[in-house]
């Protein structure tokens, strides 16, 4: 029944479930586990962006269209994405991993979700998984509708700072609330010589950061 609940959630029914149970497989839990299946999703979700961004931004130049995908396909990205389908109710962790929060850890639930792409690109093939790989993405492939939006919010800030000859930003989490899998982060961000400092809000620190970051490029610009 998890099983058929994950996949649910994914919106994909597997063909064969052994390629789901072992993405959802970490290593502390013995036998076969999925890191090989990560090595192959991490190739699959490189590729699939890469070649969505290419086709995307015909005007784009290669190192643009590295940067974006580098933004697009990263650590917290796919540890976010991970906890939209609550992928660390169903995972097979070993004992220590369980007692020290394992399940909510990112580094393991990016690595899982790389492993679940995996999965699928052996279940269904490459069509399956490309067409799943960007209903996930639609949200964050639309962001880069402009030029400007190109850059994420901390890298335009920095750029900004830097052309004003001010010093760095500096980014501080505030506090968390919630429930460990589903925490919330206030992230500040002050800038030297500036007084007021903005806060940002996020499923990860990451996001948080980049809401802040946006924050005090408005105050900046004023």
């Amino acid at each position: 029944m998890m099983i058929e609940a994950l996949s649910a959630k994914l919106d994909y029914q597997f063909n064969q479930v052994k390629f789901l149970k072992i993405a959802l497989t970490h290593r502390s839990k013995g036998g076969e586990h999925n890191e090989r299946l990560e090595f192959l999703g991490d190739a699959v979700v490189n590729f699939v962006i890469a070649e969505i961004l290419y086709q995307q931004f015909p005007s784009a130049t290669e190192g643009e269209l590295s940067r974006w995908r580098a933004t697009l396909v990263n650590r917290d990205t796919l540890g976010d994405l991970a906890k939209e389908f609550d992928l660390g109710c169903y995972l097979y962790l070993g004992p220590g991993e369980q007692r020290s929060g394992g399940s909510m850890r990112h580094s393991i639930l990016s690595c899982a979700m790389e492993a679940v792409i995996g999965a699928i690109y052996l279940d269904g093939g490459f069509d399956a998984v490309r067409a799943k790989i960007l209903s996930w993405y639609t949200p964050l492939l639309q962001s880069l509708s402009s030029a400007a939006s190109h850059k994420d919010p901390k890298t335009q800030l920095q750029e900004y700072l830097q052309g004003k000859r001010l010093g760095l930003p500096v980014y501080q989490v505030e506090g968390t609330e919630g429930q460990a899998h589903k925490q919330l982060f206030t992230v500040s961000c002050r800038v030297v010589g500036i007084e007021k400092k903005t806060l940002g809000k996020g499923t990860s620190r990451r996001r948080a950061e980049q809401e802040a970051a946006h924050m005090m490029l408005e105050v900046l610009k004023k």
